[in-house]
């Protein structure tokens, strides 16, 4: 007989707590393999994708799309030994696996286990194989709220049980997800309680009765009181860090205009002559270069402070963040060890982070441990910005857009492409006689790029 295991939200890692779903992979009845993924998951860090130990029947799943679990809650709970299944032509597959799981619960990590072996079995031995027990599991953190499905059933139903669901037909089982509805909370009028296609369509009218009073009153709350919109994920990640940086930290801002003419030809000669199939230097990645040459020379801006023992720690290597827009909003991925890199190699990797933070495959480690901040709000075509500093580093460097700007250059008036570059400083760690250094070294470097060679 099979038994049901009960697979939880595992720990992610970067010491993250919680994690919301974004998208179920598997459905109730699917037949899993061992360390295939089940579920997607958003993390205050990046999407991840969550394979499950077990291979068997999937009996249940804990949580909506949308839901927040925290570490620990049960996912979901898998028939594991001997199970059964709907096949397409109305029998039952039967499938077994030798090894109740692999214990794995990150993506990449193989078993080797055995495969799945499958066999046909006669559609009159079901009876016994889904009204048997079980030995369910029942899960002892899952939430209320997110241990049944958002629609109430009729108080004369019985409650949701993990377990094996007695229904032999799949259009049954497509209708009741198509609906979000739960065949562990219906009783069967077919044959020792299997459940028929019209038990699920009474079932999908009651539930429509039942909302109908319910989805107005909603609404008018809505309309009545303003859309609320969850501070959760990404977003309410973002919405702590930020909280937490104003809070702790006393921050001051410098800012100042800079002509990057000589910058921009710096950058163009640079592509003219690279080879073909070589990627072009951004203007970021030249800005990065810069930044790490500063650094070196006011080494106070790449620093933390301990707030507990009082203390700077000045840090040696230099972890350079940078700002990235993505559809799930605001997130910084970091260049490690910046400082040893050339302005190639720089840009190379800011571009791999960049598309990673686009298709949401960022790990947290590309997520985390940043020194220093380059943040580019030029491109949202503005000018300037007081941004706010990335808890718990010291520094973070704005840039606005590059435009073309009446200009005093050489004694006469001209039109220069010109930027406001702005530095958000812990006045902690410095006063603003080394912000101000560092913001001019900075300054100098985009209207001379030659001063750059002085530090290469």
């Amino acid at each position: 007989m099979p038994q049901v295991l009960e697979f939880k939200l595992p720990d992610l890692g970067e010491g993250l707590t919680e994690a919301e779903i974004v998208r179920w992979l598997v459905e109730v009845g699917d037949v899993v393999a061992i360390d295939q993924p089940v579920v997607e998951v958003e993390t205050a860090k990046a999407m991840v994708e969550v394979p499950c130990p077990y291979g068997g029947v999937v009996t249940a799943r804990f949580g909506d799309e949308g839901t927040e679990l925290p570490v620990g809650a049960p996912l979901l709970t898998v028939a594991v030994g001997s199970s059964v299944e709907p096949g397409g032509d109305g029998s039952v597959a039967e499938s077994a696996t030798e090894s109740s799981g692999s214990g794995n619960v990150l993506v990449g990590y193989g078993t080797g286990a055995p495969p799945v072996r499958r066999r046909r079995v006669r559609p009159e031995g079901l009876k016994a194989a889904v009204t048997a027990p079980a030995a369910p599991v029942v899960p002892e953190t899952a939430a209320p709220e997110t241990a049944a499905p958002e629609t109430a059933a009729p108080e004369t139903e019985p409650a949701s049980v993990p377990g094996p669901v007695a229904v032999v037909s799949p259009l049954v089982r497509r209708l009741a997800r198509q609906h979000d509805l739960d065949l562990r909370r219906l009783a069967g009028s077919g044959p020792d309680g299997l459940i028929l296609r019209a038990d699920v369509e009474s079932a999908i009218r009651s539930a429509a009765e039942a909302t109908a009073p319910e989805a107005v009153a909603a609404r008018t709350a809505v309309s009545s009181a303003g859309e609320r919109v969850a501070l959760r994920g990404v977003r309410g990640a973002v919405a702590d860090k930020l909280a937490r940086s104003r809070r702790e930290i006393p921050d001051a801002t410098c800012w100042v205009d800079a002509d990057a003419t000589e910058l921009m030809a710096a950058r163009a000669a640079m592509n003219s002559v690279a080879g073909s199939g070589t990627p072009k230097v951004s203007v970021l990645a030249l800005l990065a270069r810069i930044c790490t040459a500063a650094l070196a020379r006011h080494p106070e801006l790449n620093s933390t402070v301990d707030q507990e023992a009082r203390e700077i720690v000045r840090l040696p290597q230099v972890h350079l963040g940078f700002a990235a827009q993505t559809d799930r909003g605001l997130v910084v991925p970091v260049v490690r060890d910046a400082h040893a890199r050339t302005t190639e190699s720089i840009g190379a990797e800011i571009a791999r982070l960049t598309e990673a933070a686009r298709t949401g495959t960022l790990t947290p480690a590309e997520l985390t441990g940043g020194t220093f901040t380059l943040n580019n709000y030029g491109v949202f075509g503005v000018d300037g910005s007081t941004p706010i500093i990335n808890h718990p580093e010291a520094a973070m460097l704005g840039v606005g857009r590059i435009v073309p700007k009446p200009w005093v250059y050489e004694g006469q008036l001209a039109v220069r492409q010109v930027v406001q570059l702005s530095l958000t400083f812990d006045h902690r760690v410095c006063d603003g006689g080394t912000a101000g250094g560092f913001l001019r070294y900075v300054a100098d470097c985009v209207e001379r790029p030659a001063l750059l060679l002085r530090s290469l």
